[in-house]
């Protein structure tokens, strides 16, 4: 650049990598919120179930995002090489840190069979129980997400509460379905003419 004065060029060097930073920070906020609006004229036109919604939705806007912090990184001078060796670095101490919590791994495989299987639904009526004869954990499903099933309490006394509830105990215990949530039958209830699933 030359033929500016020196005081021009050097706040240059200062006002193009930050405008490109707002630029790409942008561009990656007006991209996630397209993918929302998608997902939610597919989710309400019917072509997308609520499970799906929520995992796309999260799993978009983290890629996204994602993307967007690697192309600041270059833009900030971060060579390719560098990242790739960060990167997978990261992922080799994030696999030893999966197989030390075991737990963990085995919900998340557990959320995709629950995505997969679909043993119930957002807005289903569950009760996961430790034995037949006993009440369990009861209520409605507001969310599933890649670690829990988030319940709204159903519960003497609880109403209002919410019970994240592990995916893998689905696995592990006894699933009693109640339905959906306009005409579930909770326990102790009178029992209506209506279908229970």
């Amino acid at each position: 650049m030359t033929g500016l004065p020196a005081w021009i060029e050097d706040w240059l060097t200062v006002v193009v990598p930050v405008a490109e930073v707002l630029a790409i920070l942008g561009v990656a906020w007006v991209m996630v919120r397209a993918l929302a609006w998608l997902l939610v004229q597919a989710r309400q036109r019917g072509r997308l179930a609520p499970e799906l919604h929520a995992g796309l939705r999260r799993g978009g806007a983290l890629l996204l995002y994602l993307a967007a912090a690697l192309l600041i990184l270059e833009r900030l001078g971060v060579s390719r090489s560098v990242l790739w060796t960060a990167l997978t670095g990261f992922m080799a101490v994030g696999a030893v840190a999966f197989f030390a919590a075991w737990s963990v791994l085995s919900n998340l495989f557990c959320s995709f069979l629950i995505v997969a299987t679909r043993p119930f639904r957002i807005n289903d009526t569950i009760e996961v129980l430790e034995s037949v004869d006993k009440p369990g954990l009861c209520g409605r499903v507001v969310d599933i997400n890649l670690i829990y099933t988030t319940l709204s309490d159903r519960g003497e006394g609880a109403r209002g509460c919410l019970l994240r509830v592990p995916n893998s105990l689905f696995f592990q215990r006894i699933t009693r379905h109640w339905g959906d949530g306009g005409n579930s039958q909770l326990p102790g209830s009178v029992p209506s003419k209506g279908k229970v699933r």
